[in-house]
């Protein structure tokens, strides 16, 4: 199936790169998307935490009752991305899925290199624990993000706080950048086989069979906990995110997965401008629902 037609339009408007990948550059990208995504609902409140060395935690509180705490880590790479970036999003989870979203930050590369946003998300996922009073705990993120939640859902299984629902959207599990989706040139889009690249050589290289940058690699996956895995037809990262929703089932854990034909990396997070948002939304919100029933 082709990309639909929002997104090959949203595709044209977006100014056409010199070709020169800079730390910089991705940054000022990431900021100018996130303009185009409104505000997102009014919250009860909105809290800010500091943990570890100043990193924020942002805590969205819906008006509704919180059926779960979900701890939601943005995407970028690990080299970009923002509390910022994602908070009309957050807003949206919170609203819909009557859930405390915590928008945590982390520590980007190349200043601060793997594992420094695995220690981050952990540290993050910590916090939220304590701050959770016995409601479910929710573990999510989008790319890289996904990345993150994946990780710290693995070490949860082991090393506690119990995690009642990891949420990986368009989650990187594997730094093999040889398979057929990498390789698919319908799938060269916003986020490309070459950028992918490029965002590895600035955050873990050489770590590339490390299960805390690849946690498809991880020995185990047996305890993790249940699972919903969002991946996108027209994504590099599309094989990986599938190949681990199926490890995922082999160990035993329940996993709900669901391809959205028609749509790239990062539709999900294009709130208000890509009908597959929306559509990526109500399947996560249905599950957090199935999965935390109040």
């Amino acid at each position: 199936m082709t990309l639909d037609i929002e997104t090959k339009s949203l595709l044209d408007e977006l100014p056409a790169g010199d070709g020169e990948l800079t730390v910089e550059g991705m940054r000022a990208f990431g900021a100018e998307m996130a303009r185009r995504f409104g505000s997102g609902p009014e919250m009860a409140r909105v809290e800010r935490h500091t943990v570890g060395d100043g990193l924020e935690l942002r805590v969205l509180v819906p008006h509704a009752a919180s059926r779960a705490v979900l701890v939601f880590f943005h995407g970028g790479g690990w080299v970009a991305g923002s509390l910022d970036e994602v908070e009309t999003l957050g807003r949206t989870l919170a609203d819909r899925a009557a859930c405390t979203v915590v928008l945590a930050e982390y520590r980007l590369a190349p200043e601060h290199p793997f594992p420094a946003a695995v220690d981050d998300a952990w540290t993050a996922l910590l916090w939220a624990a304590e701050y959770s009073a016995g409601l479910p705990l929710i573990v999510a993120g989008d790319s890289s993000g996904g990345n993150l939640a994946a990780v710290v859902a693995q070490r949860s299984a082991h090393a506690g706080p119990k995690v009642a629902l990891q949420i990986l959207i368009e989650p990187a599990t594997d730094a093999d950048t040889e398979t057929a989706s990498y390789r698919d040139p319908a799938n060269q889009l916003i986020v490309t086989r070459e950028l992918m690249l490029w965002f590895f050589e600035r955050y873990a290289p050489g770590a590339q069979r490390d299960p805390r940058l690849a946690p498809l690699r991880a020995p185990s996956l047996a305890g993790a906990p249940p699972a919903v895995v969002l991946t996108a037809e027209h994504d590099v990262l599309r094989d990986e995110g599938e190949a681990y929703a199926e490890r995922l089932r082999a160990a035993g854990v329940d996993v709900s997965h669901k391809r959205f034909a028609g749509q790239m990396h990062g539709f999900f997070g294009q709130i208000g401008v890509l009908p597959g948002s929306a559509a990526g939304l109500d399947y996560v919100v249905a599950a957090i629902e199935r999965y935390c029933a109040v």
